[in-house]
């Protein structure tokens, strides 16, 4: 046995890694596993579109994590590479207004920006269907995250104005999938009488995967991500295992192994140990919190940060803070609020208070130094 306590240990110019790109959140696999009934019943409604025909309207929920943006993805790629529909995926979270949605369509249909001011949603929303009645194309238009555009109340004028498309000028076809996660939101429910009369899709469920699905779906980004031997089964079955904690969502156990193998590089270990795991999983495990405090307005994040400062406060008393933080009035305070609580970053729930009737007590979902961390 060799007494160099160097031996083994990774040089400064080796990695654990064999493609670090394969932990990203975008990287797609080459085998979609466990979601064959799903992927069917979502061809299916595209058929039309490939006979030159509107598609069927989709919609697909289920918890975080569960492979709907995936699989939205593996079709719209499938659909540009072997056909002449054009397939947008568009990022609510990002794109939370009509106009903003449009643009986006705008932007991918024409390939370039439109001019970001003096340009009428009347007028974008016509040159899009032009160019589509213009190329004799149809259009798929996926509207990921979809339950950020109910939070801003602009759901019921953007679909309306996707489905109707073909009333306002003949000869249009656009097809929407509308992706949520969040399963308290009744997608048909919060939509208004007028577009509830003209969309009735089809719907698709994405069950929360278990333990041994974690387990062989993460286990082919192990092989294609790090290098042979660093990960073993041990530590496989952990990042599973807190990945099913978090819900099944597998972005939690993909960050976990990413941070896992920097982890070991930080000890020059050729090896991901148990130890990496749990000191990773204290970050992982926030992976949902981050991505929505990301997306958040400048106010929202104030009124986020304040929350924090004052948990479990009421919030005429929460109020006072924000104002001062911001000038901002209570209407808008009130509106944050009920954003903040449906993304599930807080609770907003009314307690009767003694003389003064119903308020709200605004409460953090998460520890308060792990929101402030990530504002």
């Amino acid at each position: 046995m060799s007494d160099d306590p160097e031996e083994g240990m990774l040089g400064w110019d080796e990695s654990v890694f064999r493609d670090e790109h394969v932990f990203e959140i975008d990287w797609l696999p080459e085998t979609f596993k466990h979601r064959e009934t799903q992927m069917e019943t979502l061809k299916y409604s595209l058929r039309p579109a490939v006979r030159g025909s509107r598609p069927l309207n989709v919609i697909a929920r289920g918890p975080p994590g569960t492979g709907k943006t995936t699989a939205s993805q593996i079709l719209f790629d499938e659909l540009t590479a072997q056909t002449d529909v054009q397939a947008v995926r568009v990022n609510c979270q990002v794109d939370s207004t009509r106009y903003a949605v449009f643009s986006r369509l705008f932007a991918e249909i024409f390939e370039y920006e439109p001019p970001s001011s003096g340009i009428s949603f009347k007028k974008l929303f016509s040159q899009i269907t032009d160019k589509l009645v213009e190329e004799d194309e149809v259009l798929v238009v996926a509207l990921d995250d979809v339950n950020y555009l109910f939070y801003e109340s602009e759901a019921s004028d953007t679909l309306y104005s996707l489905l109707r498309a073909h009333e306002a000028h003949s000869g249009a076809k656009i097809g929407v999938i509308c992706i949520s996660s969040d399963l308290e939101l009744d997608v048909i429910e919060a939509l208004d009488t007028r577009v509830q009369s003209v969309f009735r899709p089809e719907e698709v469920y994405f069950n929360k995967y278990d333990q041994a699905e974690i387990v062989g779906i993460l286990e082919e980004r192990v092989e294609r991500g790090f290098n042979e031997g660093v990960v073993g089964p041990d530590v496989l079955d952990r990042v599973a295992e807190y990945t099913e904690e978090q819900g099944g969502d597998l972005r939690v156990g993909i960050d976990l192994l990413r941070r896992a193998g920097m982890n070991a590089e930080m000890r020059a270990s050729r090896a991901v140990e148990l130890e990496d795991v749990e000191s990773a999983y204290d970050k992982s495990k926030y992976v949902h919190l981050s991505r929505r405090l990301r997306e958040l307005s400048d106010s929202e994040a104030a009124l986020a940060e304040v929350i924090a400062a004052h948990d479990g406060q009421r919030a005429g008393d929460i109020y006072d803070a924000f104002n001062d933080a911001t000038g901002l009035g209570y209407t808008r305070y009130s509106e944050i609020i009920n954003k903040l609580d449906q993304l599930d970053i807080i609770d907003a729930d009314y307690t009767e208070v003694e003389g003064r009737g119903r308020s709200r007590r605004l409460t953090l979902n998460y520890d308060a130094d792990a929101v402030l961390e990530r504002l």
